[in-house]
């Protein structure tokens, strides 16, 4: 079972692209990996790519919205792209909207989101 999830730097920006089933401990620790990094580094930016997550339950849901509200403090903006539909029906579904984060279909035009914020 992997215990990480790989946080990669480019530029300005850090790229996390999630390719694993998401339980809660392994979002929590993202949460605290992320906002570590974003110390770290400066990073005014972070993308987070779901495209593979098939499922999103109310706990991950809530975790995406603290990383990018701790973004948000820590003067940085998050992006989330490639939600599968499924994905985005169960959220609203929830009753989670997901306030404060910032959605794209895909990573090009996630970057290009980010890219405006500078």
């Amino acid at each position: 079972m992997q215990d990480r999830i790989p946080i990669l730097h480019m530029s300005n920006i850090l790229l996390v692209t999630i390719q694993v089933d998401m339980h809660d401990r392994l979002a929590l620790q993202l949460q605290d990996d992320l906002t570590t990094k974003i110390s770290d580094t400066g990073a005014s930016g972070v993308l987070i790519d779901i495209s593979s997550l098939e499922m999103v339950d109310s706990f991950i849901g809530r975790v995406l919205g603290n990383i990018s509200s701790m973004a948000r403090v820590l003067d940085a903006k998050t992006v989330v792209v490639g939600m599968q539909p499924a994905v985005a029906i169960t959220l609203v579904e929830l009753g989670l909207s997901l306030e404060g984060v910032l959605t794209a279909l895909n990573v090009e035009k996630g970057m290009k989101l980010l890219a405006k914020g500078r």
